[in-house]
């Protein structure tokens, strides 16, 4: 898919700015997997994108998403991963998420996503239809939004093994100075040990621009499945008919 293209020079620039940075709004996004109950702007687009490197693969993702109406954020995207000198693409995710209550400075807030993500490589039916999931976010504010905590709640349909899994995150970001986060979440399923990631978020533009580096791995697994990622996020004003 052609978006995916794009990815390699949006990870290049993060790359590049990450390693210039030397003196580095509250919004819940990459790279957390633990989800916020805010979208993007009405009549605005954001692209997410970053490189993970984990022990055996590097992957390559991009999500695309705007919010074409005033409470509907859709999100068109994937990945491609390079393992053993192969690169192919391995997740393709189609998503929606609407607010019920909006998040306002030392308040609350809540919403419902609802998603659908393909894994082109290993499935062979060709069925538009994969892993199916669902999942409410709340979102909590305090200090005039200078710290902020999410919860997920959530169901997973896996299509090979057509099991049912409930998921979970827990999330924070602590706001350091006006361009400056400390992010941190832990998450997983209603099985298997849970995993967790921490790291930094940087606005080079406020509310335009953003970059991110953090650590994640599962708890108890000696760094098996440790990862690093580096991402870049751009955000438009309002430009939507």
């Amino acid at each position: 898919m052609r978006f995916l293209t794009l990815i390699s020079p949006f990870c290049t620039v993060a790359v590049c700015l990450f390693g210039l940075l030397v003196n580095p709004v509250a919004y819940a996004a990459r790279p957390m997997t633990t989800d916020d109950a805010r979208i993007v702007d009405s009549k605005s687009c954001q692209v997410e994108s970053w490189v993970q490197f984990n022990r055996d693969s590097t992957e390559y993702w991009a999500l695309p998403g705007c919010n074409f109406t005033d409470n509907l954020e859709l999100t068109l995207g994937g990945a491609r991963t390079r393992q053993d000198g192969k690169t192919q693409t391995t997740d393709v995710v189609l998503q929606g998420k609407t607010l019920f209550k909006t998040l306002e400075p030392n308040g609350w807030g809540w919403g419902l996503v609802v998603g659908n993500t393909r894994h082109p490589n290993t499935h062979t039916d060709h069925s538009p239809i994969g892993n199916l999931y669902a999942y409410v976010p709340a979102s909590f504010s305090f200090l005039d939004d200078r710290v902020l905590m999410h919860a997920n709640l959530g169901w997973l349909r896996e299509k090979e093994s057509v099991r049912h899994r409930m998921t979970w995150g827990l999330g924070s970001e602590i706001e350091l100075n006006e361009r400056v986060w400390l992010i941190a979440e832990t998450f997983g399923e209603n099985q298997g040990k849970p995993l967790y990631q921490a790291g930094f978020r940087f606005w080079l533009v406020r509310d335009r621009v953003q970059i991110d580096a953090t650590y994640g791995d599962r708890f108890g697994n000696d760094t098996k499945e440790r990862w690093f990622s580096i991402g870049l996020r751009l955000l438009s004003p309002a430009f939507l008919p």
